[in-house]
């Protein structure tokens, strides 16, 4: 029978009960653990979200009714205990904060009953993630989600004072907007004041944040609840929160400078971690050739080497056709690897497959200094040697070669790296490496769209000495765009906007807007622009993503509180779900049968 606090007031969180607390009286409220009785004496583990303190129920101290309501006790019912504290009479235990002391108690209140939770709640439950997710507020209790979740929070914090601090000013902006359909789907809105007409969740706050700056506020930012309908991964959900920020008056350099300032601080702060400034910075063109991705993990080498050169002359169909086609012979070096077992190998082949590959081919490097070669009999031994040479191959290593158009050779190559590191165990999840990837293209070529499509978003500036080739070789124009990567993980990006009129109008000629549809998308901007409009720029992080790293979780689902699963839906709420008929009447909605089955 749950009882009710009766005016009693909690004096502390169980971890703020420290041995400075001897002998004196306490009341801690919480959830139980798990309870032992040892006959006569009952031991009591009491969780809140600072962690667990022993409570000891004895009789003699707490009186025979309250004795039987603590046999009672089990595992997640909520109670109130009130005792003295003292040292702990045997051993202390070293695992947990105060496993110095315990309280004997001398009342308790049983506020709430449990029935047998679904899974135990503790840290790192082995139960599956549909399970836990269905019971998402179970398992929002477990110690090392509650910490995650308490990391979150402690960001957002930090964050907001560090911005105040730096003269930025928290500016909401709205969550009904206007479809804009360039970038990914929008969720859309339906009006029921105007019939047929819908608002969009944002997919950012992109349009207004360049408004604000148009308005004069210097400095903007927020952390903005951010929508796309789009397929999921680890590190993607249909809702997520961005740290977004805008600037007036500032070039690149005023950007990054400010931001990596701002990861010194939080990651000194919550992992007590130096990042190093100011932060490596590399080119797309350099992270790509190097590392064959624009967000490279730079925990570890394994580098890219182009050898297209070094096999011009050979005879090997893959290598001397993907060069005749235009594309490149690149290669990565697995130290050590050599001895690497056949099925291990074809797995690779397999997994490279899976990016576009057609197959890999390899040169082991023998201890003795012979070869192991896919591809031996079309070249001779000096060939195979050069080859080698090229790519640093030492006795023991393992070289493994990519041949095909470059977007699919980095994509290969790229990844295979990765899945080696992972093999290898060469990623430590703590040891965080930033860098800055600068000087993106302007525009990439959309087979699908037969046009050029914008990388970031059409307000991106251009490098100013690339843009004399936009009629001519629009791809070879770089943007002032930049992305902060963090261990292989694109932690946010941004760029200088545009903020002439002549300059965004042939950026919209590019894309293939007519004036009219530019006028009917991006209207409202396009229209403030002709009122003065500062030279801008901005940023945006994934918060998600920024904690995921920070904790070391694989999946943002266990740094948000009630997150969705793959197909954009939530096990606990069922949400999505159909609604009222009447509602949809209301909004003028019929929903096909085909949709309903």
């Amino acid at each position: 029978m749950a009882e009710s606090m009766l005016g009693l007031k909690r004096s502390h969180r169980c971890t703020e009960v420290t041995a400075a607390c001897a002998g004196k009286e306490v009341t801690v409220m919480g959830w139980v653990q798990k309870s032992r009785n040892k006959g006569g004496i009952i031991f009591v583990d009491l969780r809140d979200r600072s962690g667990i303190l022993q409570i000891i129920f004895e009789e003699s101290d707490c009186g025979a009714e309250n004795f039987a309501k603590a046999e009672k006790l089990r595992s997640e019912f909520v109670i109130a205990v009130t005792g003295v504290v003292e040292n702990r009479a045997g051993g202390v235990n070293e695992n947990l904060a105060t496993g110095a002391i315990e309280v004997r108690a001398n009342g308790l209140r049983i506020l709430s009953e449990s029935e047998t939770p679904p899974f135990p709640v503790e840290e790192n439950s082995k139960t599956k993630e549909e399970l836990r997710l269905k019971f998402r507020y179970l398992d929002l209790r477990r110690p090392d989600i509650q910490k995650n979740i308490m990391i979150r929070s402690q960001v957002a914090t930090l964050t907001r004072a560090f911005l105040a601090e730096e003269g930025f000013l928290e500016i909401e902006t709205p969550t009904l907007i206007k479809s804009t359909p360039e970038g990914a789907r929008d969720y859309l809105v339906p009006s029921r004041v105007h019939p047929g007409s819908f608002y969009a969740l944002p997919q950012s706050p992109q349009l207004f944040k360049q408004l604000l700056m148009c308005s004069g506020y210097d400095r903007y930012f927020q952390l903005a609840r951010c929508y796309r309908d789009e397929d999921l991964r680890a590190d993607r959900q249909p809702e997520f929160t961005q740290i977004d920020m805008e600037l007036s008056f500032v070039d690149v350099e005023d950007v990054l400078a400010v931001n990596e300032r701002l990861l010194k601080k939080l990651f000194k702060e919550i992992c007590n971690f130096d990042v190093e400034l100011p932060i490596t910075r590399m080119t797309w063109r350099e992270a790509m050739d190097r590392f064959g991705s624009d967000k490279p993990d730079m925990r570890f080498g394994m580098e890219l080497k182009n050898v297209s050169d070094v096999v011009k002359n050979t005879e090997f169909a893959v290598f001397k056709g993907a060069l005749e086609n235009g594309g490149s012979v690149r290669g990565i070096n697995a130290k050590g690897q050599a001895a690497m077992p056949r099925k291990k190998i074809d797995a690779l082949v397999e997994y490279a497959k899976g990016f576009g590959a057609k197959g890999l081919a390899y040169l082991a490097v023998n201890e003795d200094g012979t070869y192991k070669c896919s591809f031996s009999k079309f070249m001779s031994e000096e060939e195979l040697e050069t080859l080698a040479k090229a790519m640093d191959g030492q006795p023991g290593d393992l070289l493994l070669f990519a041949a095909d158009r470059d977007k699919v050779v980095f994509d290969v190559l790229g990844n295979l790296r990765l899945e080696l590191a992972r093999q290898l165990e060469l990623l430590k999840k703590d040891d965080f490496k930033f860098l800055w990837v600068t000087e993106f293209p302007l525009l990439e070529y959309s087979e699908e769209q037969g046009r050029f499509t914008a990388m970031h978003h059409p307000f991106t500036m251009p490098m100013e000495e690339d843009w004399a080739l936009i009629d001519t070789d629009p791809g070879a124009v770089r943007a002032k765009a930049y992305d902060i990567v963090l261990n292989g993980t694109e932690l946010g990006g941004g760029s200088v906007r545009i903020h002439q009129g002549d300059i965004q109008s042939k950026m919209f000629e590019v894309l293939g807007f007519t004036k009219e549809q530019a006028n009917e998308q991006f209207g409202f901007l396009l229209d403030a622009f002709r009122f003065g409009v500062p030279p801008h720029a901005g940023l945006a992080y994934g918060l998600d993503r920024v904690v995921m790293l920070m904790v070391g979780a694989d999946s943002i689902r266990d740094v948000i509180a009630f997150p969705k699963v793959k197909d954009a839906s939530c096990l606990m709420s069922e949400a999505p779900a159909p609604v009222d008929p009447r509602q949809l009447e209301d909004l003028g909605i019929k929903v096909s049968e085909e949709t309903e089955s």
